[in-house]
């Protein structure tokens, strides 16, 4: 496409008039992800994306690593190419949704009391829509970022990258030339401190995870005889174990600077090692914050037998496991303690833990585009409890930040909307965070 005919398209329209529709389209695009070789919608989402990229001059490139499981790429030539580029990554699938739960179609994208609804609403099809719309505003307008910046929008991160993000270090890393450095999902969102004062946590660092299947193996015997030997019974006691432990404190470096800046906004001293206390004064965002102050193991699945009057030789259980940087080995041996002797515990998925320190000119450029447009902003790091696509580009250097700004009302609960019931985002919101990108690009 010519720059004129760039140019053209759309002439006129901003990032702000256009996210929200974008955001919409994107939900209305079912790309539940079920944990197996399927993506039913990822590919026609890859594609929607390409057409939008293409529609503003840029030579979108789609990569699909299994039938319809497909990421789109694109490269934003910039002001100064001999610059370190600049990654900006989104994922498209999202976590099923039973309409059944909902108060609105999961996959309807309406707007309702000024949210648009839907199943990845934050996570994270509300990014996806904000570059989009940021990028297709600056190409319409000949306005050049400073440096290159490649956009990667990604299948199957929510069932650990291999079909999206892991494929394509692995397989293409040459589209990731000169990046050292990325934005992207699960930060910059706020937290309303008082009428002065709103933070905004940008992801320095989050819990590298064991995904694992747990299984014992017994004696198999009729069920209406004794049997002392049970597997059944062996693996519910160790899941009970496990599920019951309380796991010990362990403040990290980007836990312990989060709570340094919330006690600075508060006024008052918090305390890791009293929890309770502590989490009371965090509000909405407890749920994201306490579960980065200790390892976790999460019993998820249970399976065994096939017929009730048939004790099984094997039970089966499986378990979302997440350990803190540094804490690797220490929540291994924990987990073994735990469990005992008779479990045999083999990983289905395992990647590592991340940290970066909260310095430099990047994060100096999330400040002061969020300032910008929110005078009372102080951006902030935090630990994600979760994992995203970064632990895939770590392979290739790239330091990597959550940045996706939203400014939220204080009521919305906002960490409940990831991968929960009833998922949404203001539009306030996603205007907010165009304005604050489109600023953080100019300075990035």
């Amino acid at each position: 496409m010519s720059e004129s005919t760039a140019g053209a398209a759309g002439a006129g329209v901003t990032g702000e008039d256009e996210v929200v529709d974008i955001c919409r389209d994107l939900i209305r695009i079912d790309t539940s992800n079920y944990g197996d070789h399927s993506g039913p919608g990822e590919r026609g989402a890859a594609e929607y994306i390409a057409e939008k990229l293409a529609e503003v001059g840029l030579e979108p490139q789609i990569f699909e690593s299994h039938p319809g499981r497909a990421s789109t790429v694109a490269r934003i030539e910039g002001e100064d190419p001999s610059r370190p580029a600049l990654l900006i990554h989104g994922h498209t699938d999202v976590v099923p949704a039973n309409a059944a739960d909902w108060t609105h179609d999961p996959f309807g994208g309406e707007i309702v009391d000024g949210c648009v609804w839907g199943r990845g609403a934050v996570d994270m099809k509300d990014m996806d829509a904000m570059t989009l719309a940021v990028v297709r505003e600056r190409l319409r307008t000949g306005r050049k970022p400073p440096r290159d910046v490649v956009l990667a929008f990604m299948a199957d991160e929510e069932a650990g990258g291999i079909y999206g993000a892991r494929h394509l270090v692995d397989r293409h890393p040459d589209l990731f030339e000169g990046v050292t450095e990325a934005i992207g999902e699960v930060g910059g969102f706020s937290f309303t401190v008082n009428e002065n004062l709103r933070l905004y946590l940008v992801e320095t660092a989050e819990k590298g995870m064991h995904w694992m299947r747990l299984t014992v193996e017994g004696t198999a015997g009729h069920g209406s005889m004794t049997n002392t030997d049970n597997a059944v019974t062996e693996l519910c006691e160790a899941v009970g174990r496990l599920g019951r432990h309380t796991w010990p404190v362990r403040v990290t470096k980007t836990v312990r600077a989060f709570l340094d800046e919330l006690s600075d906004a508060l006024g008052t001293p918090l305390d890791p090692e009293d929890m309770e206390a502590t989490l009371a004064k965090l509000g909405g965002i407890a749920k994201m914050i306490g579960t980065t102050l200790r390892n976790s193991a999460a019993p998820t699945m249970l399976g065994a037998g096939y017929k009730v009057n048939v004790i099984p030789g094997e039970a089966t259980a499986h378990v979302d496991g997440r350990f803190l940087p540094g804490f690797e080995q220490e929540f291994l041996a924990d987990l073994d303690r735990i469990l005992g002797p008779r479990v045999r515990r083999e990983d289905v998925h395992h990647d590592k833990a991340l940290e970066t320190t909260f310095d430099g000119s990047l994060v100096d450029a999330m400040q002061s585009a969020l300032r910008a447009e929110d005078p009372i902003a102080r951006a902030v790091p935090y630990m994600l409890s979760g994992g995203t696509d970064a632990k895939s580009f770590h392979d290739l250097g790239i330091r990597s930040f959550g940045f996706a700004p939203l400014q939220l009302p204080p009521e919305l609960d906002f960490a409940g909307m990831f991968h929960g019931v009833d998922e949404r985002v203001p539009v306030d919101g996603l205007k907010f965070g165009v304005r604050v990108l489109d600023r953080f690009l100019d300075a990035a």
